[in-house]
């Protein structure tokens, strides 16, 4: 049997690795080991240079294996796998070591014990890369039409994009008119349409088109197969109450499913338990409807408080992110506010501006009108309390030294951010990871902004986080694109690296499909034997069966239990 030889590269990471960990140190503590025929540190393995000095190597040198101990594979797997392809050797035989995550930035206050970390670690990778074989993937057909969930702006857009790649379209929505918050918005900041007149505009184009279908008062109950083709099942509402079952195949999901607005509770700043105490939501239908005089509760209102960061940037268990988009809105409301109605007054009591990019025009704008900004934080939040039919805001100003200072107010406007929706239901049937703020998760913001790490599934719009107009139609059409990418060739290529099933150990107990989170495990009858059996085109390779199986009976390619040993020896 042919000795194999591999070349081992250990990145620098430009000094998020060599700061913490003697690189040079890693590279001749495994130049000797036994299949080692190339070692070399790099300050950026992922640079193109590298990556072309690389494929020069494995040919020049007639490498079978290559291991890079870089940052998460997370990141560059996919890099390094290319590389290998491109110097005629099989991806599979790729392995790779995460000494960035793994080692120097989790050791950072010990470099000789990160550095021996890294070694171990670099070692435990090249163990296994003695056991890594040539694979091919199965190659499925792909069916090209994709599921948009939810007819906001993000959802018609992401249908509009994927129609006009010619690819069938089924946008799911589950109230009875389509265009989510936005079409409830009589005034926009960025633009002279309303939210209604932009969804009126977006929604006839749809039914325009004869490659989309628009189910509305329809929502997903049921999900199975995987990427290529989904089995979805909508449960639609007909007319008087009535229900229809619709099942549909499609290739890949879109979800532009919203979000949620905070709604304070009960008593924070006064909410319900002070008349003249409304969110913002409510005041911008109030603007929106009313004309000559601003009136609420049958009062007048000159005097307008607007209290910011209600619901977000919270400490404590709450929702620690900003909402990103509030200010511009409350900003904008106001000038509206100042514009259509006598005498009015707006107080800003702020932990902090924040508008972006143009938005800061009509911040100036506001400023140059006479509003009056305030600033506090949250260790010393504005109170509130009555006086007739008057509120008194009090706050302690950051801007003039911690100066007490009172405002009386006939109206107290609550600014409350983005929250993910409250039913999570959909997201629960696709199984989407979610981030530490609850809004569904992308596997990275810059290298896979818009892939969740549901293989086939893109998420747009703001239930991927706080999002403007124009941010979330962007987002749309990056899913869009995205997941028409997947299935423009027909066909997909799924990863051979799934659990496979010693058939002569297997007596079926139904643990592994218990355990199983993708439905890819089930019971045949063979040769009289009932065992396991895995749908090749639904497995994930998780692992999740394996430990679960008593008589170890279930094995994961490229990860055998004898691969896995030879790992834990080299760390020990």
């Amino acid at each position: 049997m042919k000795k194999k030889k591999i070349g081992v590269y250990i990145c620098h990471c430009g000094g998020n690795i060599s700061d913490y960990v003697d690189v040079e140190k890693v590279r001749a503590a495994i130049a000797d080991e036994g299949i080692v025929l190339l070692s070399k540190t790099t300050m950026f393995a992922c640079s193109d240079s590298n990556q072309r000095d690389m494929v020069e190597d494995i040919k020049a040198n007639d490498l079978d294996g290559v291991v890079v101990a870089s940052c998460s594979p997370k990141l560059h797997l996919q890099t390094f796998q290319n590389v290998s392809m491109r110097a005629d050797l099989n991806k599979y035989t790729y392995v790779h070591a995460n000494i960035r995550e793994q080692a120097s930035w989790a050791h950072s206050d010990d470099k000789m014990g990160a550095t021996e970390k890294a070694i171990h670690l670099v070692r435990a990778a090249i163990a296994k890369s003695r056991y890594a074989e040539a694979l091919e993937s199965t190659k499925v057909k792909a069916i090209k039409k994709v599921a948009v969930i939810g007819a906001g702006i993000a959802g018609l857009k992401a249908a509009l994009s994927l129609s006009e790649k010619d690819c069938d379209v089924i946008l799911i929505e589950r109230n009875s008119v389509v265009g989510g918050h936005v079409a409830e918005f009589t005034s926009l900041s960025t633009t002279t349409e309303t939210g209604y007149q932009i969804i009126t505009r977006l929604y006839s184009e749809v039914l325009k088109r004869g490659n989309i279908s628009l189910l509305t008062n329809s929502e997903v109950i049921e999900n199975k197969g995987s990427v290529g083709n989904f089995s979805l099942k909508i449960r639609k509402i007909t007319n008087n109450d009535n229900q229809e079952i619709i099942d549909v195949n499609v290739g890949s999901v879109l979800m532009a499913t919203g979000f949620d607005s905070y709604t304070p509770g009960e008593g924070e700043y006064g909410y319900k338990s002070l008349e003249n105490v409304i969110t913002l939501v409510d005041f911008k239908k109030m603007i929106d409807s009313q004309n000559g005089k601003l009136v609420y509760n049958g009062k007048q209102i000159r005097d307008i408080v607007y209290i910011y960061c209600v619901g977000s940037r919270q400490s404590d268990g709450g929702n620690t992110y900003c909402s990103r988009n509030c200010c511009t809105s409350t900003i904008h409301a106001s000038i509206i506010a100042r514009h259509k109605f006598s005498d009015i007054n707006n107080y800003h009591f702020n932990r902090g501006i924040r508008t972006y990019g143009k938005q800061e025009i009509l911040y100036a704008e506001s400023l140059g009108s006479g509003d009056i900004y305030l600033q506090f934080n949250e260790d010393s939040i504005p109170e509130i309390s009555v006086n007739g039919d008057k509120a008194i805001v009090k706050i302690n100003d950051i801007l003039s030294a911690n100066r007490e200072v009172e405002v009386e107010a006939d109206l107290v406007v609550l600014v409350g951010g983005m929250v993910p929706r409250a039913d999570n239901s959909v997201g629960s049937l696709f199984k989407l990871p979610k981030g530490r703020d609850r809004f569904y998760n992308e596997v990275h913001m810059k290298l896979r902004p818009v892939e969740t790490a549901i293989d086939g599934i893109t998420i747009a719009g703001a239930c991927q986080g706080p999002k403007n107009i124009t941010e979330s139609v962007n987002s749309a059409l990056a899913a869009a694109t995205k997941s028409y990418s997947i299935l423009s060739k027909g066909e997909l290529e799924t990863s051979p690296l799934i659990a496979v099933i010693e058939e002569d150990k297997c007596s079926w107990c139904g643990a592994c499909q218990e355990a199983c989170p993708f439905d890819a495990i089930h019971m045949e009858e063979k040769e009289g034997r009932t065992i396991a059996q895995i749908n090749n085109t639904v497995c994930k390779g998780c692992g999740m069966c394996a430990p679960v199986c008593k008589p170890d009976a279930i094995n994961l390619i490229a990860y055998s239990s004898s691969e896995i040993m030879s790992m834990i020896d080299a760390l020990a």
